[in-house]
């Protein structure tokens, strides 16, 4: 007997905003399958307010509740029994955070729960990331969004350890260089410290940037790229203006100009670590959210 079921995430990052919806396909004696049906990215950038005012803006909260409103229709139409909310850093600096999230429930009735760094990176871990940690090897997960980067070390298919820190695209985009170097400097410590002991040690990474830079490679699925690639992309990357990278590669404007740190966050972790690969699944924190609610872990 088949049963299929449908269900909604929404993903309000510091970069964007996504919905995913996905059908969760069940059999009797199979292990549940999940398809994404359906995603739409909003552009709509938090980041650049909470990093730099404290406040997410009016108009900022405007489009959001008109990109709420969308979401909602679409997963009526899409006929989506469950779905849950969760935003992220830009939301949980924000002064105002707390007050935006009422007032969208208020205006579309979608609830919001502004999560914590260790929190979204255990509702990540819900994803296709233990097809990768299983076996002896070691891995150094790293989830670069717009706020934050959630690192995770794996070994052994269990987590050693886990940390988030504020080095998120649009924050380093936004912060004086002095400021980034010194979180640079607390990233390089920690995973120097928490990766000496580890042999053999590969990069999962996941995120809307290393997902393009996937893409950009041309490499079939589960391949992994090398260091020497990912840094011969980032050279080539940095001498393009932020209007050619637009015009020539077809980056969106909103991609155009974090793939630049996001690409240096990679390689500063690969290098830091010692890993010569990076590893890049298609996951990210709406796929997490959709496996928790199926396994009713949210």
């Amino acid at each position: 007997m088949l049963e299929i079921k449908k269900y909604g995430a929404i993903d309000i990052g510091s970069n964007a905003i996504r919905l995913l919806i996905s059908n969760v396909i069940i059999r009797e004696n199979f292990d549940p399958q999940f398809k994404k049906s359906s995603l739409v990215r909003v552009p709509i950038r938090l980041g650049a307010d909470a990093f730099v005012s404290g406040v997410i803006s009016e108009a900022n909260t405007t489009r959001m509740i008109e990109a709420m409103k969308a979401f909602k229709l679409l997963m009526n139409v899409h006929n989506v029994e469950r779905f849950k909310a969760c935003a992220t850093s830009a939301m949980r600096e924000a002064s105002n955070g707390e007050e935006v999230v009422a007032k969208i429930e208020k205006e579309t009735g979608i609830p919001i729960s502004i999560i914590k760094g260790k929190e979204e990176a255990a509702i990540i871990s819900f994803t296709d990331l233990n097809t990768l940690i299983e076996g002896d090897n070691s891995y150094l997960y790293v989830d670069v969004g717009g706020g934050s980067t959630e690192f995770t070390i794996f070994s052994r298919g269990k987590i050693i350890n886990s940390k988030s820190f504020k080095m998120g695209t649009v924050r380093l985009l936004n912060n004086k260089k002095s400021v980034n170097k010194l979180i640079f400097a607390d990233v390089e410590k920690w995973i120097k410290k928490n990766t000496k002991d580890l042999k053999r040690l590969a990069l999962i990474g996941s995120g809307g940037n290393i997902n393009k830079l996937f893409k950009m490679s041309g490499r079939t699925e589960g391949k992994p790229i090398s260091y020497i690639y990912l840094n011969a992309q980032y050279q080539f990357l940095k001498q393009m203006s932020y209007q050619d990278r637009i015009s020539e590669l077809s980056l969106n404007p909103d991609r155009a100009d974090v793939i630049i740190p996001a690409t240096k966050i990679y390689l500063s972790a690969m290098k830091w670590s010692g890993a010569r690969k990076i590893h890049v699944p298609k996951i990210g924190l709406s796929d997490g959210i959709i496996k928790s609610l199926y396994y009713n872990k949210l």
